[in-house]
């Protein structure tokens, strides 16, 4: 058992016996620990719960288990110095997904974001419970029909597993979405485009565990990452007025 969690239990125990007086020194000491772990000492403020927490409780809830108010000074501080290790993700999560997009024109590059975007919500989808092999299968599927329709046959390839089935219905009515009211050229090229694109995604998906192992759904989360940090960058820049840099929206570029 923890020192602090141990020394309150004692304490509490001689309260309940009669052994010390409510106002005792002693007795205050056991309303220190933190009311969230009940091990470390409680040092901060927590102006979204109103009681004071530990600093451990602070970092790992902030945002999470915590609601945190837009103006708590702890928040502020975190997101504009976020810890070494965050910087460093965010580092890594940045290479692969320009390793991922490596060769691709600017404007397949612009399809590829938007397509990871769309990737990511379906990976915070927790009725859906995608793994990396599930958009791998059903990415080479999808780029396969294009393919074929490229070369003037008419065959839809399916992929074996219902997740990867579902992928594949919820992708092409996304790409669909797309250029819902574009002309034949920009259709066209899309549908060209996308299956290079759909390529590019399966290989990361299929590659990123070779290089880190963080379970199935490894390069889902990378992606998963990598989005929630653009998206809060974008809200950063606008809430400061700074001009935005990046791919415009909509992410297809259109003639």
């Amino acid at each position: 058992m923890p020192r602090l969690l141990w020394r309150n239990w004692v304490i509490s125990r001689r309260l309940a016996a009669g052994d010390l007086p409510e106002g005792s020194g002693y007795a205050k000491l056991a309303f220190m620990s933190c009311p969230l772990c009940r091990q470390r000492r409680a040092r901060r403020q927590c102006p979204a719960l109103g009681r004071t927490i530990c600093a451990v409780c602070c970092g790992s809830k902030r945002q999470v288990e915590i609601n945190c108010p837009p103006d708590c000074g702890y928040l502020v501080a975190a997101q504009a110095h976020p810890p070494a290790s965050v910087r460093r993700q965010q580092e890594l999560d940045l290479a692969f997904v320009i390793a991922m997009r490596d060769g691709l024109t600017e404007a397949q590059s612009e399809l590829f974001l938007a397509l990871l975007s769309f990737v990511a919500g379906l990976h915070a989808d927790p009725l859906l419970n995608l793994r990396d092999d599930d958009v791998a299968d059903g990415a080479a599927a999808l780029a396969a029909t294009h393919e074929t329709a490229d070369r003037g046959l008419i065959y839809e390839h399916r992929p074996q597993s219902l997740p990867a089935q579902r992928f594949v219905t919820d992708a092409k009515a996304f790409l669909a979405s797309l250029v819902a009211e574009a002309d034949a050229a920009t259709t066209r090229r899309l549908e060209r485009d996308a299956a290079v694109v759909l390529r590019h995604l399966e290989s990361g998906m299929r590659g990123a565990r070779t290089m880190v192992d963080d379970g199935p759904a490894t390069a889902l989360g990378i992606v998963g990452r990598f989005i929630a940090a653009a998206r809060a960058n974008r809200r950063e820049d606008a809430e400061a007025g700074r001009p935005r840099v990046g791919p415009p929206q909509p992410l297809l570029v259109k003639p």
